[in-house]
Parts: C-alpha cells; sequence; structure tokens
C-alpha cells in the first residue's frame, strides 16, 4: 500500500510539473498576446486604432472629394450662371432647395421659418407648412450654419448647400468603412467596402442626379447609428466604449428620424431584425430594450418637435416596440430551453403581433390623420391583389424605383463580384446562426467566449443582427427597385466583413473538417490573401474607368428650359399662378419664385389629385373641361411639354396619356387589342392647331422647341 501511494504522489507531481510547464505555452498560443509586455500590447492598440481611424477619414474625405469633382465635371457647375446650375436640381429636388434660398432671403431666421410654416405662396389656394409636410430641417440647418458661419463673404449658397451634402456622403462612406471594421477586426475589410460601394455607386446612391434628396441627408446617420449599433450590441465590450455607443445610437437615431419622413419605416425593420435576435437569445436582452427605449424617446421628441406630427403617432414602429415592451415580463420567462419556455415563445410572438395590429388600428381611429389610400391600393396591385384603373395608383406603377429589380442590377453586382462574395458570405453566417438557434432550441448553453478555433462566427450578436437586417432588406429589394439605395451598401459592407474575417473562414474550415493544412494558419492567410486579390482586381479593372469619368467633360445644358425661366421672370406678372407637370411646376418654383398649382411630392392626397387633374392636359378633353379644371385651381398660365404630349416610352401602357386614356376610359382593352374612342382629340396637340374652340380659352404668348406657353383668358371671347 506504502509504495502504490509513493507511485500515485509521484505521477501526480510529475503531472502537475508537465502541466506547469505547458500552461503558459498553451496560453501564450491561445492569446498570443500574453507573452508580450503590457507596453507593447497597448501601443499594438493604438497604433491599429490610429491607422485605422486615419484610413476611415482619410475614405470619408476622397469620396467627398470625388462626388464634388464629378459633379463638377458632368455639369459644368462653376462656369454657369445661378439659373444654369438651379436647373440641374430635377423635380422634388428643386423644391427643397427652393426653401432653402427662401430662407436665406428673408430679413430674419425667425421671419423665415414663421413664413415656411404658414406658406401660402408656393401652391395656389394652399396654406402649408412646409417644414412639416416637406420635412424641411436639413434647410434650416443649411441656412442656419451659412449665415452663422459667415460664409457670406466667402462661398456662394449653392456651393455651400451641395458641400454639406457631399460631407454627409463622406461621413456615410466612413460609418461603412467603421462597421466593416468593427464586424472583421481589420480595416483592410473597410476598403473594400469603399471600393465596392464607389464601384457600384449606380446602385449605392441617387447622389448624382437628385443631390437635395431627403435620403442623401438622412442615410449617412443611419449608417452610423448601424455602426455605432455593431459596437454596442458586441459581447467584450467595455463599460467606456458601450456608453460612448449607447450615446451615438441615440443621437443617430433622433437626428435620422428629424431628416427623413420615411426613417420610421426604416427603424421599424431594424426593430424587427432586433426583435428576431432578442427572440433566440443572440443578445442581452437588456441592451435590446435599451434601444426599443432609443425608438420610443426619438417618436416622442420627434413628435413634439415636427409639429405634433400625426404620422409618427401611427407609424408601426410606435405600435410594435410599444407591444414588445409590454409583453417584457413574458418574454423574461422563455430562456430556460424548457418545452414550456418553447411554447411560450410561440405565444409571445402571437402576443406581440396582436397587440401590435391592435394598438395601430387604435391609434389610426383616435388619432387624426390622412390616410394614404392610394398606397394601399398600390400595394393590393403590386402583389396582385386587385386591379385599377386609378391614374396615381397606375402612375406609381410604372414608376422604376417601385417596381421589381431587373435583371441588368445583379449583373452590374456580378460583375463587380460584390453579389458572388456577398451570396458566399451569407450563407455562410446564416448557416453558423441557425445552428447557434438549434443549439439553443436544444438548450445547450453558448460559450461565453468565442476563440477563433471555435469557428463559431454565428455566435456574435452583432453578426447576426447584421444578417437578419440584410436579408430583411434584401427581401423588400426583390419587390421594389428603391430599396436597392438601402440594401446595397450594406453588401458591399457584409461581402467585405466576410472575405476579410479570419472568423468566417474558420467557421467553414470546421464544416468541412479540414486537416491537411492548420486551419487557423489558413483562415488567417486567406482572410488577407483573398481580399487583396479581390481588391487588385478591382483596382486594375475599375479605376481607369474612374479616372476618365473625372477628367472628362460631359456636357449638360438645357437651352430650351433655360429660355423658358428667363421669359417666365421677365415677362409674367408677379401674381401669376402656372400649371404644368409636376416636375416642371418645381423647377418653376425654384428659378423663378412663382406659384404653382402643383408640386412633385408623393404623400400627400390632395397634391396627388391635384398631379391627376393638371395631367389631364394630355388626355384627350374637351377645352371646356381643361379650362374649368385649371381655373378651378386659379391658375393664369398653362406649360404644355412636347416631351410628355409626343412621348414615345420606354414601356408600353406607363406613359402618361396612356395612363390617363385608361383612367378616362378612352381605351379599351380586348383580347390584347386597343380601341380607342373619344369625341375629342388629344388636349395637348389640339390646342397647338389654334383654332376654336381652344382659342376661345387659351391664348399662346411664348413657345419654343420643347414648351408651350398658354395664357388662360379671363374672359371667354367665342369665335367661329
Amino acid at each position: 500500500m506504502e509504495e502504490g501511494a509513493a507511485d500515485l504522489r509521484q505521477r501526480k507531481k510529475q503531472n502537475c510539473t508537465e502541466t506547469d510547464k505547458m500552461a503558459p505555452d498553451e496560453r501564450n498560443k491561445e492569446n498570443p498576446n500574453l507573452g508580450r509586455s503590457p507596453k507593447y500590447v497597448l501601443f499594438q492598440r493604438f497604433a491599429k486604432l490610429f491607422f485605422g481611424c486615419v484610413a476611415a477619414v482619410t475614405s470619408g474625405m476622397m469620396y467627398a472629394v470625388y462626388l464634388s469633382t464629378y459633379h463638377e465635371r458632368k455639369f459644368w457647375f462653376s462656369s454657369r450662371q445661378e439659373l444654369e446650375r438651379e436647373i440641374t436640381f430635377q423635380g422634388d429636388s428643386a423644391i427643397y432647395y427652393s426653401f432653402y434660398k427662401e430662407l436665406l432671403k428673408a430679413p430674419s431666421f425667425e421671419r423665415g421659418v414663421y413664413e415656411l410654416t404658414h406658406n401660402n405662396k408656393t401652391v395656389s389656394l394652399r396654406t402649408i407648412n412646409a417644414v412639416q409636410q416637406m420635412t424641411l430641417y436639413p434647410e434650416l440647418i443649411a441656412s442656419v450654419l451659412y449665415q452663422a458661419s459667415g460664409s457670406e463673404e466667402v462661398i456662394e449658397p449653392v456651393y455651400f448647400y451641395i458641400g454639406i451634402v457631399f460631407g454627409l456622403q463622406g461621413i456615410y462612406m466612413a460609418a461603412l468603412f467603421v462597421t466593416s471594421w468593427v464586424m472583421s477586426g481589420t480595416w483592410l475589410a473597410g476598403m473594400l467596402t469603399v471600393a465596392w460601394f464607389i464601384i457600384n455607386r449606380t446602385d449605392t446612391t441617387r447622389i448624382d442626379y437628385s443631390i437635395p434628396l431627403r435620403e442623401n441627408w438622412a442615410l449617412p446617420y443611419f449608417a452610423c447609428q448601424v455602426a455605432a449599433l455593431t459596437g454596442y450590441l458586441k459581447n467584450n465590450i467595455n463599460s467606456s466604449a458601450e456608453r460612448f455607443c449607447y450615446l451615438l445610437v441615440s443621437a443617430s437615431t433622433y437626428t435620422f428620424m428629424m431628416m427623413w419622413e420615411y426613417s420610421h419605416y426604416l427603424l421599424f425593420v431594424q426593430a424587427v431584425s432586433l426583435l428576431l435576435l432578442d427572440s433566440f437569445a443572440l443578445v442581452q436582452t437588456d441592451k435590446v430594450h435599451e434601444v426599443y427605449k432609443i425608438y420610443l424617446f426619438s417618436l416622442f421628441l420627434g413628435y413634439l418637435l415636427q409639429f405634433e406630427n400625426p404620422a409618427l403617432l401611427v407609424s408601426p414602429l410606435l405600435s410594435l416596440v410599444a407591444a414588445l415592451m409590454l409583453s417584457k415580463c413574458l418574454q423574461m420567462n422563455m430562456k430556460k430551453g424548457t418545452f414550456i419556455s418553447r411554447m411560450l415563445k410561440i405565444m409571445y410572438f402571437y402576443l406581440v403581433f396582436t397587440i401590435s395590429v391592435t394598438m395601430n388600428f387604435l391609434l389610426k381611429t383616435f388619432v387624426p390623420h390622412k390616410e394614404n389610400e392610394h398606397v394601399l391600393k398600390f400595394l393590393e396591385v403590386k402583389f396582385g391583389l386587385n386591379t385599377t384603373k386609378n391614374f396615381t395608383v397606375n402612375w406609381l406603377l410604372c414608376q422604376e424605383s417601385l417596381q421589381t429589380p431587373s435583371q441588368d442590377f445583379f449583373l452590374r453586382l456580378t460583375q463587380s463580384s460584390l453579389l458572388p462574395f456577398y451570396i458566399l458570405v451569407l450563407i455562410i453566417c446564416l448557416s453558423s446562426v441557425t445552428q447557434v438557434i438549434l443549439r439553443r432550441i436544444s438548450g445547450e448553453p453558448l460559450k461565453e467566449k468565442i476563440t477563433l478555433d471555435d469557428g463559431r462566427i454565428g455566435e456574435r450578436p452583432e453578426i447576426a443582427y447584421h444578417v437578419i437586417h440584410t436579408m430583411l432588406m434584401g427581401s423588400l429589394a426583390m419587390m421594389l427597385e428603391g430599396i436597392k439605395y438601402l440594401w446595397t451598401p450594406y453588401m458591399c459592407m457584409l461581402a467585405a466583413f466576410g472575405v476579410c474575417s479570419p472568423e468566417l473562414w474558420m467557421t467553414l474550415f470546421k464544416w468541412l473538417r479540414l486537416r491537411a493544412v492548420h486551419p487557423v494558419l489558413l483562415a488567417l492567410i486567406l482572410s488577407m490573401a483573398v481580399p487583396s486579390i479581390i481588391g487588385f482586381s478591382l483596382w486594375k479593372e475599375y479605376f481607369p474607368r474612374i479616372m476618365t469619368e473625372l477628367s472628362e467633360l460631359q456636357e449638360f445644358y438645357d437651352s430650351d428650359t433655360v429660355e423658358l425661366m428667363m421669359w417666365v421672370k421677365r415677362q409674367a406678372p408677379v401674381a401669376a399662378v402656372f400649371a404644368g407637370s409636376p416636375q416642371l411646376m418645381g423647377m418653376i418654383k425654384l428659378c423663378t419664385g412663382w406659384m404653382v398649382t402643383s408640386l412633385p411630392l408623393y404623400n400627400d392626397v390632395d397634391l396627388l389629385q391635384r398631379n391627376e387633374n393638371i395631367y389631364q392636359i394630355y388626355s384627350k378633353r374637351s377645352a371646356e373641361d381643361i379650362y374649368k379644371i385649371l381655373t378651378s385651381y386659379k391658375a393664369t398660365y398653362l406649360i404644355i411639354e412636347d416631351s410628355i404630349c409626343n412621348e414615345a416610352g420606354p414601356v408600353k401602357g406607363c406613359r402618361v396619356k396612356d395612363l390617363l386614356d385608361i383612367a378616362n376610359g378612352h381605351v379599351v382593352c380586348d383580347e390584347g387589342d386597343s380601341y380607342a374612342y373619344s369625341k375629342y382629340g388629344r388636349f395637348c396637340h389640339e390646342i397647338k392647331m389654334n383654332y376654336s374652340p381652344y382659342v376661345n380659352y387659351f391664348t399662346r404668348v411664348y413657345w419654343n422647341r420643347s414648351y408651350f406657353v398658354y395664357k388662360i383668358n379671363t374672359v371667354i371671347s367665342f369665335q367661329s
């Protein structure tokens, strides 16, 4: 017994000695920084952070300079007169910039704001709160900065305005850079994100041709919010960084909501992503509910500062978040891994859905608001649930941004290699997240600390969030092409993160059970080699094209429109009211300041009805009918556009005159054949003939190759 005990003690002593010898090596292998001095580790982290921040800021600044240079080359902006510059703002962009001009012309900022909130000089027979209805907070901020900074003597207002927008696009780029950097751990991913974003600029942004659009002001703040939320959801974040990310999420969420009238819909999609993330126990519940509180605070503050905007009260975001907060107590008892808890989780989804729908219905019942019936009709027709002859609905269906994406969209993304790598990264991350969810359902606990050897990228909450969010955004983009400007930047960021992340490659190797080569070493090599190869190939193919874009002078000069605006400013009386297509009316308002009958805005029922009525000038209706319509809006001048009257149209049935004929019953389709019947010719053609009864109601006062201007007679003189 004594000899056996002695042998046992000897073996324990040897084992302890071997363990003591091996432990430092194993620890150093698992974490190489443990064997280094604290000063070296601190210096390494500081250098990585410093160079990454420099790269992010430099990328943003270079992108802003690139946009400015491209804009100058495209429009010859610096060599144009003020009127010629303003004509480059098309459609609704012209309206936004016109109010910026009015603010600068006001005797004081307070007076300018009052005139905008009680505006009766834009649309005939209507007094509107332009700040609320058109979300003019960007213009308010730009005008304050322009006057407070003393820039009047340094820079022209238009350059200051577009400079702010280009600067925000630089912030947008830097935020995408930081997001991919935080997710992958290397700023090489940020550089690849920037490259893919610029190469696919056609599908990532509309800044090229619509600078004042609300989304160009708002999306940079949303990108900052997503970057801050990515850091906030991380498990191993320290308290100071977490507090900073929380404050940044709060500030950017509120600012984003104030800049764009549709922002709460995008935040609703994000809230659904967080709901799924929390329901599958992929993130700390407390963090998710803190974000819900940010939503509620932003909605409440936005409601007050947007003149008690009822759209925020009846928004699906408020109903969903309120339902989630009410169901919080039930949710806390669902993460025990038992069969009962899984059944309660199903009931929880049902409860949240029921409360959300009920609350939204009650709010819409008791809160006065203008229901956009045309949106509901549009969705019904879009998904094949109904058919309609309504002009507004069919016109919306014909808009490119509201149609399904074309094949060219996917072809462009494939040629730039973005789509293939995005699909690869998404499949790997989604499969890993699905494994984590199955482990949760089976009751298996998750590891507190994930190492590279584990190959479980799906257990990182920020990765799971982005997988869910990008899938929801992609689903919407498959239905509406306009959503691609929200989804494609996400694709750039997620694809770049994936190919630069050793964890993603390690996750793939774990599934493949790779043994020929050490998987960790191979993952580290591929995370550097693959993005380098992609970057080199993109640089070789696309860099010469980008430089050619910046070096070539493009010519944009619409002499007919310039001549029309000059005639209006010189010949039309101050009290004149112009009628015509909404897009042209936007330019009339910007370039001349004269009152118009309609505007190119589609979030107001009355303006949509006005647009349809004024568009009747291109229909087959009598001169008397058109005269009654125009005089009902107190119009004094009518502008006919040849481009609409003689439109050939790329899509059959989507021309304005075709939609009007269908709505008015002047076209009947039977077995593929179209039959037209109307005892009147098309008004825009007939009025040019200058014969009775058209000359009784209208007198031509100006024309050129593109436009015909008619004065609407106040006294009708009947001629034979």
